[in-house]
């Protein structure tokens, strides 16, 4: 996600001075491939354990609805993960042809992370491709533990990309030298830092809230048009179920993400809100406009807001912007204010809605009768990937002028290559091209009626 939320910065108009005359170009088209692959990450985290939570109800009771959509679903999952192999695997190349300052100058600290990720991918990829074609083909029981190293794959595959995000924004495991190189390389300590902990387990319940608001959209929508047959309720009530579960835990990890925040990057915590001078007892804003004399124009001020979030104490005092040099100051910080209130509005209403649903299920044992509930439940899919984007322009953003904080800015990482603008236009066609097949495959996947699918398990 990083060179997304550089773009956003650039395109808010504070762009970094380089040698590089396409500095914008290389922030963007790094912006493109994150902004796609992002999402489809989620589904590598999330969606093979409910794939095989419906295999298990079909194993448990017999029940060939249960195969039906468990199988139809693994198609998805099959989709998804090729999509997200070739969009990936123009991250990479990108990563090194775009910033290899950073690559060359740091991939002893990190590198032992990209080298497990590649065996959790490669991992992936042989079960999941025995799990599809396993179908009929296997002992029912074999099956369904052929998809566990899926699950776990797709875990720790996160776990290792995210350790480097961590490391990023918290480097450590290493020395620099009096004459700039990198010594005293301790890998293990990099790969465990003491950023990432708080950001895995945020991401892995925000994957799981993207993935389980999403699928419950889809067939929310089938429920609205009056299907209420037993494979649609049970392909929404599963996703519903986990987002359910997700949505009010992301709050709660969330405040310990923010707690480390201002302990580790006190300037990132005080562009959330704008807070222009160190404050004891700091308000938070709601909505407004940072100003560039440093107040907040049209807000709601909630007092101590912010001495709260950060410290569990109201008169704690909250460091400013103006504890750092200009220079040194994320930037805008209006990015980064209202994708921190995106964010944290977004997940709040999700939650909601999830505690809506499971409060229902809990007194009534059925579903929320309510048509707006299921309005609600289907604009709630593509609010939830907005509210993974926003957390990680939070993310990202707040760590400016830095791409390894305090220690590497973003401008002295671009590669001085020419002809950025070419190849921006070439890699979107590419994704234009993916999303086009991928909606193409969808829908007639789609197409397939059920109850023909549930026919053809019967009589296998």
């Amino acid at each position: 996600m990083e060179a997304f939320v550089l773009a956003a910065a650039d395109f808010a108009g504070r762009l970094g001075e380089s040698n590089q005359p396409d500095l914008l170009w290389a922030r963007e088209l790094q912006a493109l491939s994150f902004a796609v692959h992002i999402p489809l990450t989620c589904f590598g985290i999330a969606f093979p354990a409910m794939v095989l939570f419906v295999e298990g109800l079909y194993l448990r009771t017999g029940d060939p609805t249960y195969r039906a959509l468990a199988k139809r679903w693994s198609k998805v999952m099959l989709l998804m993960f090729a999509v997200g192999v070739v969009t990936g695997t123009i991250l990479s190349f990108e990563l090194g042809l775009l910033w290899p300052n950073f690559m060359a100058t740091f991939g002893d600290v990190f590198g032992l992370a990209f080298g497990l990720e590649g065996f959790s991918f490669f991992i992936e990829a042989i079960f999941i491709a025995i799990y599809v074609y396993g179908w009929d083909r296997l002992p029912p029981r074999v099956h369904l533990l052929t998809g566990v190293p899926i699950v776990i794959a797709g875990l720790t595959g996160s776990l290792f990309v995210i350790s480097v995000n961590g490391w990023m924004n918290h480097p450590v495991g290493f020395d620099i030298a009096a004459n700039g190189d990198i010594v005293n390389v301790r890998p293990w300590e990099a790969l465990f830092n003491e950023n990432f902990w708080h950001e895995y387990v945020h991401m892995y319940f925000a994957g799981t809230m993207v993935v389980g608001f999403l699928v419950a959209a889809v067939y929310a929508r089938a429920w609205l048009r009056g299907d209420r047959s037993k494979y649609v309720r049970t392909a929404l009530v599963v996703p519903l179920t986990v987002a359910a579960l997700t949505a009010p835990a992301q709050v709660v990890i969330g405040d310990w993400a923010g707690r480390t925040v201002a302990d580790l990057q006190p300037t990132k915590l005080a562009t959330f809100e704008g807070l222009a001078e160190t404050t004891e007892g700091a308000p938070f804003h709601f909505f407004g406009w940072y100003e560039s004399d440093g107040q907040i124009k049209g807000g709601i001020e909630i007092p101590y807001l912010l001495s709260i979030l950060a410290y569990h104490d109201p008169n704690a005092t909250v460091q400013g912007l103006d504890a750092v040099a200009p220079d040194d100051r994320p930037g805008p910080v209006n990015t980064v204010r209202f994708a921190f209130q995106a964010m944290v509005g977004i997940g709040t209403l999700l939650a909601v809605l999830g505690l809506f649903y499971a409060g229902v299920y809990w007194r009534k044992r059925r579903l929320p009768r309510t048509r707006w509930f299921y309005r609600g439940l289907i604009a709630a899919g593509p609010l939830a990937v907005v509210a993974l984007i926003a957390g990680w322009v939070t993310t990202e953003v707040g760590r400016q002028p830095w791409i390894v904080y305090e220690v590497m800015r973003v401008e002295d990482a671009v590669t001085d290559a020419s002809g950025l603008p070419f190849a921006f236009a070439a890699v979107a066609l590419v994704y234009l091209a993916l999303a086009a097949a991928v909606v193409w495959l969808l829908r007639r996947l789609a197409s397939r009626p059920p109850d023909v699918e549930v026919a053809e398990q019967v009589d296998a």
